[in-house]
Order: structure tokens, then C-alpha cells, then sequence
């Protein structure tokens, strides 16, 4: 195979390198507050492990796509094969805007627009790296325990628990129920005690959201949209968001607190989760002012527009749900299972293959 597309890439990283103007010094303090947009998806300094994106230590002079175990794209894999080296200058380029330096990342972070973010995040990269970073801390080895001598334990000998219809495992204990015990119902119930305005809101959710949603919640590239689509739910394409179709604050409080900002989920404070819901509120005109407080003491009583098309759900009503006797494990029929239609006789198996004609 020719090697003249690779002659040419690798022509093009030379050109742009030398054209490239010389990176003034960057301030890591601040840098570390701009690597909050990367940390989603990048790990860096000691023990640092591949993420959504591959890790970060020795980045500076690293040839492009070659941390072993992570799977880079096939344009990424392309430029390293075209010898891109990650150095100031490839490094700035590629966050200004990563798909306009390389068509075909899997990338989806827009950019950093400002040079001065790009020269502080650069200067805290370099601060942050040693040598004794540079690999992932190797995870201990597991040891091994003799078996004891004689007949080994059979399931069969072991205690049989009481608790439960199946029998199965330990009933938890108090400390792990509270850990997992975050959950939200509509009417408040589960919230924790906090506050945030829409004004806090709009800076956190800049600083740890926006570089998905967009900076008012219209989206970037295929992450979700959080804001608008009023009245389209009869549209052949609903935008389903927080003010058209959501039924329940409870819901966008819990997911942020639960899973956001993705990739670093729970890392955010409570009063930051009331801040960022309450300019989700904001955004999508369920509330005007600025200086709105959302809190635990008037949560419940923020509604959102779509709460009367949903009903509540009444399963546990139905008496699969209602029987909690010990499940039936063996010789559960009176009779035998019969067979009583076959996929032949519902016309689904073709006759022949490619004709489209079925068995009558």
C-alpha cells in the first residue's frame, strides 16, 4: 500500500508546527480550574486510568494514540501513524477546537475558545506530571488461599438464610441502605437540606455543564438538549426536555445529583444540585427571576408544565405484583406444558428464503 497519504499528513503537522506561534506561559492555579471541563472524561496525576478519553500524564512529547488498552479512533490512530506528537503547539491547536484539527475524533468537547484558558490549562498539565506518574498504579496482586484438606464445602451444606421469599444473600445493613438511600418522591420527600439561585446555577452549570448541553441547554453535537421544545410533543420528532415533557422536579434533581456532571457524578454539593436545577428552571421559563432560591422549603411546591399528562403508577395493585408467597420451583402444573401454536401457523417463518411468500 502506498505510504504518499501518510507522506502528505505528516507534511501537513510539519507545516502547521512550524507556522505555529510561540505559547506565552500559563498560570496552572487557574489551569486547574479549566481542567473541570476535561475531568468528565480525562484522568491525570498519580494512579490516573483511561476514562471515556485516555489518560493524561506525559502527555507533552507523547506520539498521538498510543496509550496501550485505549481504543482511539480511526482518524487518531491515522495521525499518530502520520507522526503526531503532542507538544504545546499540537496541544493548543487540538483544544481549540479538536474536530476542526482532526476530522473524524471521537471527541465530542467543542473547544476551549479563549487562548489564555489554553496556555493556563497547558502550564497546569506540565505542573501536575512526574516521572512517578507516568504509569498507572498496577493493582495488587490477589492472593491465593490453600484449599482445605478433605472433602471440599458443597452449596448444599451451607445455612440456608431466613430472610426473604428466595433466600438469597444478607439483609443489608443500616450504613449501606443510607448510601444508596438518595432517591427524591415528587412531593420533596428524600430531599436534603440546601439552596441554590438561578444565578449560582448559571455558574456552575458554565463552568461543569455547558461543555455538553451548550451554555443555555441547547445541546452540543449529540448530547442532550435541556432546554425549549414546547409544544412539540405531537410532532413526529418531540423534543422531550425538562419544560416539555419532564413531569417532576424531583426526576432532574435526582439525575443531576445521581449521575452528573457525566463522568464525575456525585462530585457535586448539594447546594450546587439545587443551584444548577433552579437554572434549569430558569431556562426553560418555568421561572423569571434571576434571584430565584430553589430550596428544600419550596421544592415541592415548583411545578413543571407537563405533570398532568402523567398518571400514577398503580402496578402494585395487580396481583403478580400483590403475591409475595414462596415462588413455585417444582412440578408447578397439573398438567404437562403443551405446545399450543407454533411461529409457522402465525404466518411469521418464511417458506422459502428471499421470496417472501409463508407457510400457510
Amino acid at each position: 500500500m502506498s505510504k504518499f497519504p501518510e507522506l502528505i499528513a505528516s507534511a501537513f503537522f510539519a507545516v502547521m508546527l512550524a507556522a505555529a506561534p510561540a505559547l506565552g506561559a500559563g498560570d496552572a492555579d487557574q489551569g486547574g480550574k479549566v481542567f473541570k471541563k476535561c475531568k468528565a472524561c480525562h484522568a491525570v496525576g498519580s494512579g490516573a486510568k483511561n476514562k471515556v478519553g485516555p489518560h493524561l500524564n506525559d502527555l507533552f512529547g507523547r506520539p498521538a494514540g498510543s496509550i496501550t488498552g485505549y481504543k482511539y479512533s480511526k482518524a487518531m490512530r491515522k495521525a499518530s501513524e502520520a507522526g503526531l506528537v503532542w507538544s504545546d503547539e499540537t496541544i493548543d491547536k487540538f483544544l481549540a477546537k479538536p474536530r476542526g484539527f482532526l476530522k473524524g475524533t471521537k471527541m465530542a468537547f467543542p473547544g476551549i475558545k479563549k487562548e489564555k484558558d489554553r496556555r493556563d490549562l497547558l502550564a497546569y498539565l506540565k505542573a501536575i506530571q512526574t516521572a512517578s506518574t507516568s504509569t498507572p498504579t498496577a493493582e495488587k496482586p490477589i492472593k491465593t488461599v490453600a484449599a482445605p484438606a478433605g472433602k471440599p464445602p458443597l452449596a448444599s451444606d451451607t445455612k440456608r438464610p431466613k430472610h426473604g421469599v428466595l433466600h438469597l444473600g444478607r439483609a443489608a445493613t443500616s450504613a449501606e441502605i443510607l448510601a444508596w438511600d438518595i432517591d427524591i418522591r415528587p412531593d420533596g420527600a428524600g430531599l436534603p437540606k440546601g439552596k441554590g439561585t438561578v444565578a449560582q446555577g448559571e455558574e456552575v452549570f458554565a463552568e461543569r455543564c455547558a461543555v455538553c448541553h451548550g451554555d443555555f441547554g441547547e445541546g452540543k453535537d449529540r448530547w442532550p438538549v435541556l432546554a425549549g421544545g414546547f409544544d412539540t410533543l405531537k410532532a413526529e420528532r418531540p423534543e422531550k426536555t425538562i419544560g416539555s415533557y419532564w413531569p417532576f422536579l424531583s426526576t432532574v434533581f435526582d439525575y443531576i445529583r445521581r449521575a452528573m456532571p457525566f463522568g464525575d457524578a456525585r462530585s457535586l454539593t448539594d447546594d450546587e444540585v439545587y443551584a444548577v436545577t433552579a437554572y434549569l428552571l430558569f431556562l426553560n421559563d418555568i421561572v423569571t427571576d434571576t434571584e430565584f432560591e430553589l430550596s428544600e422549603k419550596n421544592f415541592a411546591a415548583t411545578r413543571l408544565p407537563n405533570e398532568a399528562n402523567f398518571i400514577a403508577d398503580d402496578r402494585a395493585s395487580e396481583q403478580q405484583y400483590a403475591n409475595t408467597g414462596e415462588p413455585c420451583m417444582n412440578n408447578c402444573m397439573a398438567e404437562p406444558a403443551q405446545v399450543i401454536m407454533r411461529a409457522r401457523v402465525l404466518d411469521v417463518t418464511p417458506e422459502n428464503e428471499g421470496d417472501g411468500s409463508k407457510v400457510d
